[in-house]
């Protein structure tokens, strides 16, 4: 696991205009999410990083290669970065789920870190991926990394690397366009 990283999530896509869960299904990056992306880029630019593990999924490798070819880093795909797994409710509004799943919102809200989307998974188990996560990225890194991926997934990593609870980890936020820098248990924003 690196000792430091910075951690960006994937540019605005169409699906977060549209307020649809996006889970492993994609969507392409707006012009906004285009632009964040090369913001995030410049952001970084003079760090240092020449590693950029990034999610497989299309909305997070697609910023990753702007963030790595203006940085002028490699990418790595880490299919563990990838986003929760929204299963049957991915592509879907929240409307649109609780007319097909009415009990869905309730008992999300009831236990919202170990709930499972229907055939997908639950924060819980994205956890352990995002162990996984850090470990495939601190191994496959040349100095200090720079992971792109998703809000959720996102959450579980920040938590790892800084020892949140589930609360804790659960109330993270991670707007579009904005990097964090992690080193053991302390963030901040770039």
């Amino acid at each position: 696991m690196p000792e430091r990283l910075f951690l960006a999530r994937h540019g605005q896509t169409v699906w977060n205009l549209e307020h649809r869960l996006q889970g492993r299904l994609d969507s392409p990056l707006t012009d906004e999410g285009l632009a964040q992306s090369r913001a995030i880029a410049e952001r970084l630019s003079g760090i240092g990083i020449v590693t950029v593990c990034s999610s497989p999924l299309g909305r997070a490798l697609r910023t990753a290669q702007v963030v790595a070819e203006r940085l002028g880093a490699q990418v790595v795909e880490v299919p563990e970065l990838a986003e929760l797994d929204h299963g049957e409710l991915a592509g879907m509004t929240w409307d649109e789920i609780d007319e097909v799943h009415p009990t869905a919102r309730a008992e999300r809200a009831a236990n919202r870190y170990g709930w499972a989307f229907p055939g997908g998974e639950s924060y819980a188990q994205a956890r352990a991926r995002a162990r996984k996560a850090l470990s495939s990225c601190g191994w496959a890194a040349t100095g200090t990394p720079l992971l792109v991926t998703h809000e959720m997934i996102g959450r579980m990593l920040r938590a790892e690397l800084r020892g949140l609870d589930a609360p804790a980890a659960l109330a993270l936020r991670h707007p579009h366009g904005v990097v964090f820098e992690i080193d053991r248990r302390s963030e901040r924003m770039l």
